[in-house]
Parts: structure tokens; C-alpha cells; sequence
């Protein structure tokens, strides 16, 4: 049966400010550090209610866009405020803890596994990788390609055909919640620290402790701005 035909979504009043704030960050040159307006003024300035504007902050929030500094206001993190479709950001939310509880059943036995089966080689490419992530951090950037270089290591180093498979099988929703864990503020020096200890167990041979480090870690990532989000509430939006 065809979806095509489905009631149409009526536009969100908080999508329509989102557009209005990018339209305003294009139009007046603003940059990555600069301000934006107070809730309150952009509210009265739009003809909304500062619900619909909080909403509309929250969703850039979530996308890594602006950074909300509690009692002092909304800056940009990038120098555009083009965010994604609502909607893509709502199929992302609903699909995303699926994804990471598959990734700690997966991760925490390759982790394990890396434990009893690396060899030399594999801990070079996982030190290798954690080296690489160490690099992008202390660049100002996420250390993505250094995350997913570290847990490809780690899969390799268990050498399970079978659990690799798994794991190339959902390498897609693997990265959307990579992205979403990693641009979360104070994020990625986390990350790189729990991954230290996942490698340090590893090398030291200590399977289960090498699992537990995992599972902390997956748990950490599943630990995302995303999914407090209410889409459908332009009542009362996260404070």
C-alpha cells in the first residue's frame, strides 16, 4: 500500500523561524563566535511565541549549529546556519536507539574478542588510529575519521569474519550516530579518553575488561542531544 496519499504534515511554526534565522545569519554576514539576537527579541521581532523560537534553537542545537551558554546566550558554531530537513532529523531520532543498542551487543564482544586475538599489527592500527583522532581534536575538528579508523581497528582485531559483516552491514547508522555522539560539546577529548582505555585492555590482553570499556563507552555515545528532543512540542521545549 502506497504512502502517497498519507494526510499531508502541516509546517511546524518553529520550522519556519529556523528558515527566518538562516535567512538572517546569510543576510547579515554573521560568523562562527558571533551572537544571535535573545529568545525573547527574536520572538518579538518574528510575531511568535518564545516557545516556537526555543524550539527552533533547540533543533540547530541538536545539529551542532549554535552552542547555548546557559545565562549567556546563542552563538554559531559554523558560519551558516543550513540545517538539515526536520523531518530527516526526526527519522534520525527515531531509528538512532535501534542503532546504538546494536552497536553495544556488536562492539563490546569485537572488544572482548580484540582482547584475546590481536596481534602487533592491530595494535599498531589501533594506536595508529587514536594518534590520528588525537591530531583532528587538537585541530578544533570532531576526530570522526580517528573514531571510525579506531573501531574499524578494533573490529579487525577480533577477527570475526561473521561479527565484521555485522558491523559493514549497518556502517551507515554506525556514522549518523558517530556524528551525532562526537559533535556533542566536550564530546570528542571524552571519547578519546574512553578509546585509550579500551586500547589499554586490549593490549594488556584482559577481555573482560576490554568489554566493559566498550560498553562504557557505547553508552557515553548513546548519550546524544538528539534524542531528548521532542519534535512535536513547541509547548514546552528542553530548557
Amino acid at each position: 500500500m502506497t504512502d502517497a496519499l498519507r494526510p499531508m504534515a502541516k509546517p511546524r511554526l518553529y520550522e519556519q523561524v529556523l528558515e527566518r534565522l538562516r535567512r538572517y545569519v546569510a543576510e547579515g554576514g554573521l560568523k562562527a563566535g558571533d551572537r544571535l539576537p535573545p529568545e525573547r527579541d527574536l520572538a518579538q521581532r518574528l510575531g511568535v511565541s518564545r516557545a516556537s523560537v526555543k524550539q527552533a534553537i533547540v533543533v540547530l542545537e541538536v545539529q551542532g549549529l549554535v552552542e547555548v551558554r546557559h545565562g549567556g546566550g546563542t552563538y554559531l558554531v559554523r558560519d551558516s546556519l543550513d540545517a538539515e530537513p526536520v523531518e530527516r532529523l526526526v527519522e534520525r531520532r527515531r531509528r538512532l536507539p535501534d542503532v546504538l543498542e546494536a552497536r553495544e551487543a556488536l562492539e563490546t564482544k569485537l572488544a572482548e574478542l580484540a582482547a584475546e586475538r590481536r596481534t602487533d599489527e592491530d595494535l599498531a592500527a589501533l594506536r595508529s588510529a587514536l594518534s590520528h583522532m588525537a591530531d583532528e581534536i587538537a585541530q578544533d575538528a570532531y576526530g570522526v575519521e580517528g573514531d571510525r579508523l579506531f573501531h574499524a581497528a578494533v573490529t579487525a582485531a577480533a577477527h570475526s569474519s561473521l561479527l565484521a559483516e555485522f558491523m559493514r552491514s549497518i556502517a551507515d547508522q554506525i556514522t549518523e550516530s558517530r556524528n551525532e555522539s562526537l559533535r556533542q560539546p566536550g564530546r570528542p577529548n571524552r571519547s578519546l579518553t574512553q578509546h585509550q582505555a579500551i586500547l589499554r585492555a586490549i593490549e594488556a590482553q584482559q577481555p573482560k575488561q576490554a568489554a566493559a570499556a566498550m560498553r562504557r563507552h557505547v553508552r557515553t555515545v548513546a548519550k546524544v542531544r538528539l534524542l531528548d528532543w521532542n519534535p512535536d512540542d513547541e509547548r514546552a521545549p528542553l530548557d
